[in-house]
């Protein structure tokens, strides 16, 4: 198991990352206890921390990181947050992502992370290790704390902000067996966001695709749930299109910031900091890509590695493979 870590994506790489590099060596700051129902514990992964070796080797050095226990892989190149896309990884071809899905696309790793430039991670991870077949598109999620205590998974929150009712019902189905194999719910609640409970209610997008969703035997369909459902334990599963999905994902990263500068504490509100669950996967390509927060600090990086060991031992990418041949 190898996972390449972009260490100079992100506001403040490359010293955050190295800081999650070791916290995650060192087994500090696990956002989650061992699951004591795992016959085994997953090998250490072995990790390629890719981009300025002049920069990473004095850090690794200050953070006390054996040089044997990762590797480094030299990218002097870095693709900056506003630049284009598609642009810069053509031109760019030594900088850290692109050098990053390089080993991917040719398997000497199996999962790549990063915090930098999200529009390039999203282009890297649609053209250079492709979508699965059979996928229209692919789809980013996030974690939904619920008021029980459970995970919540919301997709799309922002990578396809027009979308078509037959993309909603494949995200229903990609979110759903996410939230099997890495939330560990079984047979997951599938529930479409919209304005009103009833069927047939909402916009064109939520009426077509109602019925695609009910007829779909490969998820756990329970109907429509509004907006102030999204927080109670309703569904394991939301599916709505990017535009709406991203400003649930914006505004509930705002009342986290609001309470923090009130010093408003509560366990619950604990659970709206992003870095606990480090970064949202590509859902729908065929290798784990998972991004981060461009203000991510050590703790987030530490836990984006762990989702990638953790998808990496689901074989979460071959299962879904699995699954969409089979319904072809």
């Amino acid at each position: 198991m190898n996972i390449a870590i972009d260490m100079m994506g992100g506001d403040f790489a490359p010293a955050e990352a190295v800081k999650g590099v070791q916290l995650f060596l060192s087994g500090q700051d696990a956002s989650t206890p061992p699951d004591p129902s795992r016959s085994s514990v997953s090998p250490v992964p072995g990790l390629f921390l890719i981009g300025d070796e002049a920069q990473i080797h004095p850090l690794l050095v200050q953070h006390e990181i054996d040089a044997k226990s990762v590797s480094v892989v030299h990218a002097p190149e870095v693709i900056g947050m506003n630049e284009h896309p598609t642009k810069a990884l053509k031109e760019k071809q030594q900088s850290s992502i692109a050098v990053g899905f390089q080993l991917l696309a040719s398997g000497k790793t199996d999962a790549f992370i990063s915090a930098g430039n999200t529009g390039a991670m999203l282009v890297g991870a649609v053209y250079s290790i492709k979508p699965l077949e059979g996928v229209l598109r692919p789809t980013i999620s996030t974690i939904i704390p619920k008021d029980s205590g459970a995970p919540g998974l919301l997709l799309d929150v922002g990578l396809n902000a027009d979308c078509k009712p037959e993309h909603l019902n494949q995200f229903a189905l990609l979110g759903s067996m996410y939230s099997q194999y890495i939330s560990g719910i079984e047979n997951p609640r599938v529930a479409l966001l919209n304005l009103g409970e009833e069927e047939g209610k909402g916009n064109l997008l939520a009426q077509a695709a109602y019925p695609l969703l009910k007829e779909n035997k490969e998820i756990r369909f329970i109907g429509n749930i509004e907006g102030r459902d999204i927080l109670k334990d309703k569904a394991d599963v939301m599916v709505c299109d990017g535009f709406t999905g991203n400003i649930i994902l914006k505004m509930a990263e705002s009342i986290y910031e609001i309470t923090r500068s009130k010093s408003i504490q509560h366990d619950y509100l604990d659970q709206f900091n992003f870095e606990n669950y480090g970064g949202t996967p590509v859902l729908g390509v065929s290798s784990p890509v998972i991004i981060g927060h461009g203000i991510s600090h050590g703790k987030a990086f530490a836990n984006m590695i762990r989702l990638a060991v953790k998808m990496i031992d689901a074989d979460l990418m071959k299962k879904m493979k699995s699954r969409f041949e089979n319904i072809r």
